[in-house]
């Protein structure tokens, strides 16, 4: 058996949603302006409102800024979700011998694969629409399609331990 013993790391910062932005601001503004008038007119519901709507800004503005990592190490990819460059979260794990194939999303070898509409998308790229096109995709499992923008050194530690399986075109 072959010892792999590559470890590579890729952070990919995922494009902010313009709605996310606006809202994040508008409600801001909002807990501003609730505050503003509720010490001012004395009245306790704005001052409710003030709390209400800095949480939900608070919480708005932490899914505004999303990063992925990548990870991989002994035959393991995993995807960690980085919210506002403070909160990180494990989102997946994913063993290269239960991958069925991984190779550029436009490529011809998953064409047997997308013909299958049973697999549950997992999008970890960065959402944006780069030419050329840097997203791959894996098949895992048989139940997952997952879509991330690995650099070329994993998908070479990758293609080490599963050769049949990893494609680059």
């Amino acid at each position: 058996m072959m010892n792999d013993n590559s470890y590579v790391e890729v952070l990919v910062a995922r494009k902010a949603s313009p709605l996310m932005l606006v809202l994040k601001y508008v409600l801001f503004t909002l807990a501003a302006l609730a505050f503003i008038m509720g010490f001012l007119g004395g009245m306790i519901v704005l001052v409710i409102a003030c709390i209400v709507f800095a949480v939900a800004g608070y919480f708005v503005s932490l899914n505004a800024s999303i990063e992925y990592e990548y990870q991989y190490c002994e035959r393991e990819i995993t995807v960690d979700k980085i919210l506002n460059k403070s909160r990180r979260k494990r989102v997946a794990v994913f063993e290269t011998d239960k991958m069925e194939a991984l190779a550029p999303s436009r490529s011809y070898h998953l064409d047997d694969y997308r013909k299958n509409t049973n697999y549950r998308t997992l999008d970890f790229s960065s959402g944006t629409n780069e030419q050329p096109d840097s997203t791959y995709t894996m098949y895992y499992d048989g139940r997952e399609k997952v879509i991330f923008e690995p650099n070329s050194q994993m998908v070479e530690a990758v293609k080490n331990v599963a050769p049949r399986k990893v494609f680059t075109d």
